[in-house]
């Protein structure tokens, strides 16, 4: 397999450019006009064994329930990467700043023996560039072991956003990667939820997110923003999530009352619609619709899990470091699935990824991705 082929392409264009366009709140808006969906896959046992030596034929791809024609790619492993780690100094983030004063190595073996770039982001209410992109992993490690506590704020999305702005900065031939190190809930950001899925879905970066819990009252302060009328749900912290969230004021397809996350994007409303109500988009979308209330309540974690990357809970230094030595030994051992879309209806399109006759195989890969009205065209 290949070496660090996690931080392949995620989202490759097959033609044509990548117009950067700014929405509203400032942050850049990707538009595709031709996609090649790249998917990458960690496949293993029950008891946590890599299962090796499988071929495109062993996988089996629906986007939205129809089934695709996959290519698995190879030796991705040559390709640079440039990654930036995205680091909370704020809120319940500053009592975490001593834990990363030691990764030196752990950030070299993360990394690999590719040509590379690093950069480091810190955030509290607002994003920081602390680092600019350096091929110098020991010039990054030491700004890491010399973090500043930020103010209260702890605005993940933000953070995320703003990495991504910068990593689309750094050469094409780059692969795009992001290590997050944060609490587990946002706090404050103002980039929106639909902002946050287009950006995981529409480009080419993978993240892997390490995430500390958020205070409890936190927890409840941010459920009690976005929860779902007649559901509850625990946050894992023992807190039962009560919904409050009101749906679109005169159902779900009118334009008149709409929810406010789809911005004026009708057919995209229209797609959610649909997949919510009939099958098989219904099933095909389950997975993601419940990730994606689950983004509402533990964002670190699952902005990881849409895009096909992993997340690890830490306590401490020592749970760091032991989680990033995991993850490396991971890295390599990662599928990289392709294929292009039959259909390109615009708006959100989950995928479902199975190991033909390996029933029990623990997968790991990326759950969705965005196509844009103007792909369609």
């Amino acid at each position: 397999m290949r070496s660090a082929c996690i931080f392949s392409l995620l989202f490759c264009l097959a033609a044509g450019g990548i117009p950067a366009q700014q929405s509203d709140t400032g942050q850049p808006t990707l538009t595709v006009r031709s996609t090649l969906v790249e998917v990458p896959v960690l496949v293993k046992t029950k008891a946590g064994q890599v299962i090796f030596k499988l071929t495109a034929n062993d996988f089996f791809l629906t986007d939205n329930g129809v089934a695709q024609e996959l290519t698995l790619d190879q030796d991705t492993d040559s390709q640079p990467l440039a990654l930036a780690i995205v680091v909370e100094t704020g809120g319940a983030g500053a009592r975490h700043l001593s834990d990363y004063r030691q990764l030196g190595a752990i950030v070299d073996a993360f990394v690999g023996g590719v040509e590379h770039r690093v950069a480091v982001i810190g955030f509290d209410s607002t994003p920081h560039l602390l680092k600019p992109f350096t091929p110098d992993t020991a010039d990054a490690s030491r700004q890491l072991a010399d973090l500043r506590e930020g103010d209260s704020g702890g605005a993940i999305l933000d953070g995320v956003a703003f990495a991504v702005a910068q990593l689309r900065a750094e050469p094409t031939r780059y692969r795009r990667a992001i290590l997050l190190l944060s609490e587990t809930i946002d706090q404050g950001s103002k980039t929106t939820l639909s902002e946050a899925l287009r950006l995981i879905s529409d480009t080419n970066t993978t993240m892997y997110s390490f995430g500390f819990s958020s205070t409890k009252s936190a927890v409840s302060h941010e459920a009690s923003k976005f929860g779902q009328p007649g559901l509850t749900a625990s946050d894992g912290a023992g807190i039962e999530l009560k919904s409050t969230e009101p749906g679109p004021a005169h159902g779900c397809f009118s334009r008149d009352g709409a929810d406010a996350e789809y911005e004026g994007h009708y057919s995209k409303q229209v797609l959610d619609c649909i997949s919510q109500l009939a099958p098989p988009l219904r099933l095909a979308t389950m997975t993601f619709l419940a990730a994606r209330g689950a983004l509402r309540r533990n964002t670190a974690e699952s902005i990881a899990q849409l895009t096909g990357g992993e997340f690890f809970r830490f306590h401490d230094a020592k749970d760091l470091k032991a989680g990033l030595i995991a993850f490396s030994n991971d890295v390599p051992n990662y599928y990289v699935l392709s294929f292009r879309p039959t259909s390109l209806v615009p708006g959100l399109h989950a995928l479902r990824l199975q190991i033909k006759d390996r029933p029990r195989s623990v997968i790991k890969s990326r759950s969705e991705y965005w196509i844009d009205s103007d792909t369609a065209r």
